[in-house]
């Protein structure tokens, strides 16, 4: 370059070498550009290093808006939740048992929530371990939900969404696996339960302490002053307690105490007036619960109901959620550009050297599970990693066995709250927790350890690039997945074995079927009969999303593909002007063509002048334009 070419200075050098008036020459190269230090280096480094404070303010409230979602949800759905819990006869029922697992988990957003129930409705005897386990695995698919929803504010960059989105569904992708083998499994062995049995009669397991909430010691007091709920309610309603059916969900007092008939007499007036509001029994007990300090919170003297609250707290969070997630992506990337982010994005998705390259993934888990332990939620770090997998900074692969390992983390984590449990609900605790910790295992047995099992990679990755295509399709796989298919099945399971094997049984045995097509017309079609080697006999509209994708663009006018007029398509051709990056361009405009899709590479190679055809439609496919 030139700005590196060197500088040739004559030189007299005799009195060192002895010999006079002899003309040498020195050579100065200049310094490279990067190794100056000037002083806009220096305001650049120090930008960069205030990002860092920054950045860690934007995740405490992501997760603080987390937090405060789970709770809207459970003020908005609790006491459903509560009801649904209540009717043992279905819960007998395991694929009755797993879809109420799935809803439970999903109105209320906490798996948490959802396993404390459990074990109460075990430990008292309402509810059999081996009917809790399909609620279990309920659990486990509902819980990941949630970067599901987060990775749907990554909607507004094309190639982001694609990524965020495959990288949130992966876990969901895993879990319905995993289900769909180990659910008849366990129903026709008993295996995770027989498991869990051995381990608990095995061990002298003594009462312990509570697991440390390493992370609600940072975010509680700024949720407590927001919200506080009184958990005891919907525990209460799913066991059958019906003074709890009246009773709100927000906490208005947070501390209560035991006093004595004859000290009534000295209580002060506002304690009085709590007093007022309960139905004392005749004759009067030796001691009376009373409400001694009120909550400190935004809603503590709000005389509204629980889902109106919850509603205010849905919009409120689901707003700060949005504001802290676009925030986080844009000082991402502008933090993790340039060689920061290659080495990064070295280091993380790099194996380990030959023969070792196959622990990386394992170490990975290491790192998820050991994650998930330190901030005592699974939601949390998924929902965290889903924007660095949807600016690029972490690869689905690695992903993967980072999402396992958060699974296996969340686990253990129910494990140690279980043993902080008193002893007559100890052995149950204990015991559905391990079925949990069964669940996880077995299903990273199935489909990790060999690279050809690793079927949810695959699939995560189709619907990453089917919703990159049509935006809503994130919204439609949501209510499907998590809504309207659990509600389905619940509902036929609420008619009976016949009317659900009787609508179940078709449907299953149609997916099958065109599973089983659609994998041997891409690998073998010759095998197909001439009709079957496509799906085009078929009406367009139950072979394409195409149709219903215009009619939902016409509905709402948005969450278009990317459709527009001839002069709108040829626009990224000739978008490049003089004072924008070639490079830049050029990758622009492959990414607005075909997705960064390799066939597409030789567009770079055409000489300004040269008029390049393209075929009108045909720029999201495959094919090479003329």
């Amino acid at each position: 370059p030139a700005c590196l070419a060197p500088t040739i200075i004559p030189s007299r050098l005799g009195h060192s070498f002895g010999h006079s008036n002899q003309s040498i020459f020195e050579i100065n190269w200049p310094l490279k550009p990067d190794m100056e230090l000037s002083p806009n280096r220096v305001r650049e480094f120090f930008i960069n290093c205030s990002k860092i404070p920054l950045l860690l303010l934007l995740l405490f409230f992501f997760v603080c808006s987390l937090d405060t979602l789970s709770s809207a949800f459970q003020l908005a759905g609790g006491k459903v939740a509560g009801d649904i819990f209540k009717d043992n006869a279905v819960l007998s029922n395991p694929v009755a048992g797993l879809v109420v697992g799935i809803l439970v988990t999903v109105l209320v957003q906490s798996s948490s929530t959802s396993t404390s129930i459990i074990v109460s409705l075990v430990s008292s005897g309402l509810l059999e371990v081996r009917s809790a386990v399909p609620i279990i695995m309920g659990t486990n698919i509902g819980t990941s939900v949630t970067n599901t929803i987060v990775a749907m504010m990554q909607a507004g960059e094309r190639n982001d969404f694609k990524r965020a989105f495959a990288g949130a569904t992966i876990h969901d992708c895993f879990n319905w696996l995993s289900v769909l083998v180990l659910l008849p499994m366990e129903v026709a062995t008993g295996l995770m339960t027989h498991l869990a049995h051995i381990v608990v009669t095995s061990f002298n397991i003594q009462t312990g302490e509570d697991a440390p909430e390493l992370l609600k010691v940072i975010t509680e007091p700024v949720t407590k002053l927001i919200i506080q709920l009184d958990r005891q309610v919907i525990t209460g309603i799913a066991m059958g307690d019906e003074r709890m059916r009246n009773r709100s969900l927000v906490k208005k007092w947070c501390h209560t105490g035991l006093v004595t008939v004859q000290t009534l007499n000295t209580i002060n007036v506002s304690t009085l007036s709590s007093l007022s509001s309960l139905s004392l029994p005749d004759p009067l007990p030796h001691h009376i619960t009373v409400n001694i300090q009120k909550c400190r919170h935004l809603f503590a003297d709000a005389h509204l109901s629980d889902l109106t609250v919850g509603l205010i707290l849905l919009a409120g969070s689901l707003a700060l959620l949005c504001t802290c997630l676009v925030l986080l992506v844009k000082l991402l990337n502008s933090l993790l550009q340039g060689q920061v982010a290659k080495v990064i994005q070295k280091v993380i998705n790099t194996d380990l050297p030959y023969p070792f390259g196959w622990l990386a993934g394992y170490l990975a888990m290491f790192v998820g599970a050991g994650m998930t332990v330190v901030v005592q939620s699974s939601s949390v770090f998924t929902s965290a990693l889903t924007p660095l997998i949807g600016i690029g900074v972490i690869s689905l692969e690695r992903a993967y066995p980072l999402t396992l390992g958060s699974n296996i983390g969340t686990t253990t984590t129910a494990l140690l709250a279980a043993l902080a449990s008193p002893g007559d609900k100890l052995a149950a605790a204990i015991q559905i927790a391990l079925c949990h910790f069964f669940f996880n295992i077995l299903g990273i047995l199935l489909w990790y350890p060999i690279p050809v099992t690793r079927v949810p990679i695959r699939m995560a990755r189709a619907l990453g690039e089917r919703t990159a295509k049509y935006r809503w399709f994130a919204v439609l796989y949501l209510l499907i997945c998590f809504l309207l298919l659990p509600s389905l099945v619940l509902g036929l399971s609420l008619a009976g074995w016949r009317v659900m094997v009787g609508v179940g049984a078709p449907f299953v045995g149609v997916t099958v079927f065109i599973a089983l097509v659609n994998l041997m017309q891409a690998h073998s079609p010759g095998h197909l009969p001439a009709r079957l080697q496509s799906w085009d006999f078929l009406p367009r509209w139950m072979r394409s999303l195409k149709p219903l994708d215009r009619v939902i663009t016409k509905a709402t006018g948005c969450c278009s593909t990317g459709q527009a007029t001839g002069d709108d398509q040829a626009a990224p051709m000739n978008a490049v002007t003089a004072h924008v990056d070639p490079k830049i361009a050029s990758a622009q405009r492959k990414a607005d063509l075909a997705y960064d899709h390799p066939v597409f590479e030789f567009l770079d190679e055409t000489k300004p002048g040269v008029p390049v055809f393209k075929l009108k439609g045909l720029e999201r496919c495959n094919s090479t334009p003329l």
